[in-house]
Parts: C-alpha cells; structure tokens; sequence
C-alpha cells in the first residue's frame, strides 16, 4: 500500500474515531490507540483493514478536536440555515470535523481535501446523495478557509 493510500485510508479512520468519540464518550487518546492498535491493518471476518497513516490520523483526530468550534461554525455557515450542524447525520458530522481541520490546519490543497472527503462520502454512503452534498458544502468551507486557492 502506498503512502497516498495510507492517507486515504487515516482520513476513513479519522472519520470513524471522531464518530465513535461523539458516542462513547471516549477520550482522544483512547480512541486513537484503539484505532491505531486494533484497526490499521486488522483482519476482520477475513477482510482485511487497511494500513492507515498514523501521523495523519492523529493529525485531522487532534486538530478536529482543538479546533471544533471554528471548524462547526464554518460547517454550519456552508449549511443552509435550517439544517444547523447538530441536527446533520452524525457520520456527516464527524465527516466535516475531519475535513475541515485538514483544510484549516494542514497544507494539503483544498481541491484534494474536497476529493478525498467525497470519497469518504461514498464509502459510508454508496446508494445515496451524501456524497453531492458533501462536495457542496466543503466547496463552500475550503473557500471561506483558503479562498486563495481558488
């Protein structure tokens, strides 16, 4: 697996653990040891994980939590008003955490984050409109938060 995969693949994690912390009550720490001990690369039913990027994992993890105040109020600004980032489906919301401290904390170009994120979307969300709405609204965070890039 190369390191573009291996990224791709801590941003799904990222995802999955800020959405198992918002449930359980988990702290950061315990919540990324579990990933990075019983998820990268862990064989399941005879499917195989893939190897996450640990460095980006705990990255986009740590810096959705830090900065979530500013990453859910730039989210509830590219939501249309009556659809307020608590009442958005909880996958999407931990979605938009990751996605957007990646795109407010790190050097990764908007347009990849943007991609990468959709395809998030469409791991958890193969049949449905998420994906779309996903691409609309990180269109709408990435320019507010690096509106140089465009």
């Amino acid at each position: 697996m190369n390191k573009r995969q291996m990224k791709s693949a801590a941003r799904l994690y990222a995802v999955q653990a800020l959405f198992q912390m918002e449930h359980s009550g988990q702290t950061l720490d315990s919540v990324c040891v579990e990933f990075e001990d019983h998820r990268f690369g862990a064989t399941y039913e005879g499917d195989e994980m893939a190897e996450g990027d640990v460095k980006t994992f705990r990255a986009l993890v740590q810096d959705a939590v830090s900065h979530q105040a500013k990453i859910d109020q730039m989210t509830d600004r590219a939501l249309v008003a009556k659809w307020p980032i608590d009442r958005i489906d909880p996958t999407l919301r931990a979605l938009f955490r990751a996605a957007g401290a990646e795109m407010t904390e790190s050097n990764t170009p908007p347009k990849v984050v943007i991609s990468e994120f959709v395809d998030v979307a469409k791991a958890f969300f193969p049949e449905g409109r998420e994906p779309k709405f996903v691409n609309a609204v990180l269109d709408h965070m990435a320019r507010e938060a690096k509106p140089e890039a465009f």
